[in-house]
């Protein structure tokens, strides 16, 4: 019986190991003219992150888009926003540590702390593994928001591994950009005779803050007189894909963004946030740098954006200011972001 079991599991060894494989994103640019497209859940600093890779060619650019938020993956969406760009570039999508399908692969994420320093270890781990997988040198870093806070400190660490950071809504100091958020908004209130608005602000008193829900309400009026001055993006840019829009994931999502909020803001405004000062990095960067902002942005203001800029050396380095453009993306945002990553590659 012995030698018919030991038969037996030397016929499986092949189908246990090919099972294990499965799990293990495999390169599929085996030449540059492949094309790729892969969902999965890659290992990041010790857990499992969804990472989504799509491109017509594989001789093409790679660009690694960082969320904002931080708990606000652009997976979702996507398709929908970039999904023209597959032909010329390869696009990877990045669910970070506590945001979508990665938080909700790692519930257990809940019970630990946000840091940027894990997030920034996490973020230089995947772009290593990309160059490896896609068999590329370099890939080039775009990030937005939380994303473009994410992506200085990516780029300041390993900037071997990127060609050039782009940036949008660029974050640079808490106090600075609180402040000047907070005032734009309370003098347009003002200026409006928006008497709920503008009490409503006036009584919170400016930044900084120990109440978590005093970030909320500054962002809802933000979004009120951004849009105000702005133009929309198409509504149809926000139907998530539909394995994003199943009862279990909405779940997920849901608790993962309430999740980074409170990591970000903190409970008593002392959360990733506070921490916020890019210029304590130093200003000299090794790679090129590009900043996109939207000249209506009431959240990271172009004022606060364009100082850091000015302060900064790299071996390239250009602003671009957009009219009728404010914090979130709209279509003049995304031609911009199209026409710096044709420069690049040109």
């Amino acid at each position: 019986m012995t030698r018919y079991f030991l038969a037996a599991m030397l016929l499986l060894l092949p189908l246990l190991a090919s099972a294990k494989i499965a799990n293990i994103p495999v390169a599929k640019c085996s030449s540059d003219s492949a094309s790729i497209n892969e969902e999965s859940f890659v290992v990041i600093g010790g857990i499992e992150q969804w990472v989504t890779i799509h491109g017509a060619n594989c001789s093409n650019p790679v660009v690694l888009f960082i969320h904002g938020g931080p708990g606000n993956p652009l997976t979702p969406y996507a398709s929908s926003l970039y999904g023209a760009w597959e032909k010329e570039f390869t696009l990877v999508q990045w669910d970070q540590r506590g945001a979508g399908k990665t938080f909700g692969r790692n519930p257990d994420t809940a019970k630990s702390e946000l840091t940027i320093e894990q997030m920034t270890q996490d973020g230089t781990e995947l772009a290593a593994y990309l160059t490896k997988h896609l068999r590329k040198k370099k890939i080039i870093l775009m990030g937005g928001s939380w994303g473009s806070y994410l992506s200085v400190h990516m780029a300041k660490s390993r900037p071997d591994l990127f060609h050039a950071y782009i940036g949008m809504g660029q974050m640079v100091n808490y106090p600075e950009n609180q402040i000047s958020s907070y005032t734009k908004v309370l003098a347009l209130a003002h200026a409006a005779k928006d008497a709920k608005t503008f009490t409503t602000l006036e009584t919170l008193g400016p930044p900084p803050w120990t109440n978590p829900r005093n970030f909320g309400i500054l962002r809802r009026a933000t979004r009120v007189y951004e849009a105000k001055t702005t133009t929309p993006a198409p509504k149809s840019w926000w139907t998530p894909s539909p394995d994003y829009t199943t009862p279990a994931m909405q779940a997920d999502y849901e608790a993962g963004e309430e999740y980074s909020y409170i990591q970000f803001v903190g409970l008593a405004g002392d959360g990733i946030l506070s921490d916020v000062d890019l210029p304590k990095l130093g200003t000299q960067f090794k790679l090129p740098v590009f900043m996109i902002q939207g000249s209506e942005d009431l959240v990271t203001t172009p004022e606060v954006a364009k100082r850091y800029f000015v302060s900064i050396t790299a071996p390239k380095k250009e602003y671009v200011l957009l009219p009728r453009t404010g914090h979130d993306p709209n279509e003049a945002m995304i031609a911009a972001q199209y026409n710096v990553l044709k420069a690049l590659s040109a």
